[in-house]
């Protein structure tokens, strides 16, 4: 039975090691290493941090990260999700995800925003099956070990407004 957790430093070797994995396939992230626990905790925001947990195993985590410092964007923010290797495929990613979208709503959240590597279709079509839409493409947006990538870039869009 899944279940989720408020993720917390306790839960950051495993959600550790599942960022890596995602780092690993060279299509979740520009990011090239793994950061340490002060590092990620200063980037995610501090609520709608979830680990979901099946059978004692942590199978996968989401947060959020600001888009901007400027108040009018406080609503606005950067969803991430990463699933275990061993458990990609299996059901798992979307009650996570919705999870998060229920999360952001109840904390005022009004847009989230995905940028996922074209490559990258399960997460495309993850986000696309709850409820996200795709409004564009970022042709070269930033590198990769030196190769240039594009983003898809995903808007969710909660009932709050």
């Amino acid at each position: 039975m899944m279940q989720f957790i408020p993720l917390t430093i306790e839960h950051y070797p495993e959600v550790e090691r599942i960022y890596r994995e995602g780092l690993d396939t060279g299509i979740a992230t520009f990011e090239v290493s793994v950061p340490s626990w002060e590092e990620w905790n200063k980037k995610f925001l501090a609520q709608c941090r979830w680990v979901a947990v099946d059978h004692d195993e942590i199978v996968g985590w989401c947060a959020l990260s600001p888009v901007s410092q400027r108040k009018v964007y406080r609503g606005v923010a950067e969803s991430t999700i990463y699933m275990a290797a061993a458990h990609r495929g299996k059901g798992f990613g979307k009650p996570l995800l919705q999870q998060l979208l229920t999360d952001s709503e109840a904390h005022g959240f009004w847009t989230l925003q995905a940028h996922i590597f074209p490559e990258n279709l399960p997460s495309i079509q993850l986000h696309l099956a709850c409820g996200y839409r795709k409004v564009g493409l970022r042709k070269q947006i930033a590198q990769r070990n030196g190769k240039w990538h594009d983003n898809v870039l995903l808007e969710y869009r909660n009932q709050i407004q």
